[in-house]
């Protein structure tokens, strides 16, 4: 790699580092593209070369954290290698370290698509992508399993939605559960670390794999 490229690389990096600090931070609408240069360390004229629009921006910083957590998923529940209990195991794990890894998304996610409907299409089309094949292929894998007994039937795409739903909500409702939770941990990391260990079992529970 040429050094050109190299600094190309690396500045193109500082931009999207520092908008996806400011859209977390003050949404799409708050967000501006002079502080988004200032924090990047890089000219207004220079941000606008790289990316033209503040939605270029934004589509791309949520394109990559899709396209990061689909290869998360598809990693680990898609390891044929692996028996299925581990399989999801890993799946939910995986899932789980990466929200911790960013924390603000679920919120930023769920903020702009209560305030901006519209982006609801671009966001379910880009999670269908990755997912649709790996459920099909998921749910042939369950049905098999159910029909020699070996655990319950269960629709897989429902099986996503909860492991979604119970990774996601100690992060999109951090607030409220420090405040309910107290002094009953030494820290919200530890509480997270149990969590995520709960969600496991709680999964693989409901799936009563044998």
């Amino acid at each position: 790699m040429g050094k050109e490229q190299s600094h190309s690389q690396d500045t193109e990096t500082r931009i999207l580092q520092a908008a996806e600090r400011e859209f977390f931070e003050k949404g799409y609408a708050g967000a501006r593209t002079t502080s988004i240069a200032e924090a990047a360390g890089v000219t207004h004229a220079m941000l606008h070369y790289y990316f033209r629009t503040k939605d270029n921006l934004f589509e791309r910083i949520v394109s990559d954290k899709i396209s990061k957590l689909g290869d998360i998923i598809l990693s680990a529940i898609g390891d044929e290698d692996l028996p299925l209990e581990e399989r999801i195991r890993q799946g939910i794990e995986r899932h789980f370290d990466f929200i911790a890894a960013n924390r603000e998304l679920p919120r930023f996610i769920v903020n702009e698509v209560l305030t901006h409907p519209e982006r609801t299409g671009q966001l379910q089309a880009a999670i269908q992508d990755i997912l649709n094949s790996l459920l099909d292929s998921l749910q042939h894998e369950i049905d098999d399993y159910a029909s020699q007994g070996l655990c319950r039937q269960v629709d897989a795409r429902m099986l996503l939605v909860d492991i979604v739903s119970l990774n996601v909500f100690p992060f999109i409702a951090a607030p409220i559960v420090r405040g309910a939770i107290g002094g009953s941990y030494e820290s919200y990391d530890e509480f997270l670390a149990l969590r995520k260990k709960e969600n496991v079992e709680t999964i693989l529970n409901k799936l009563k794999i044998q």
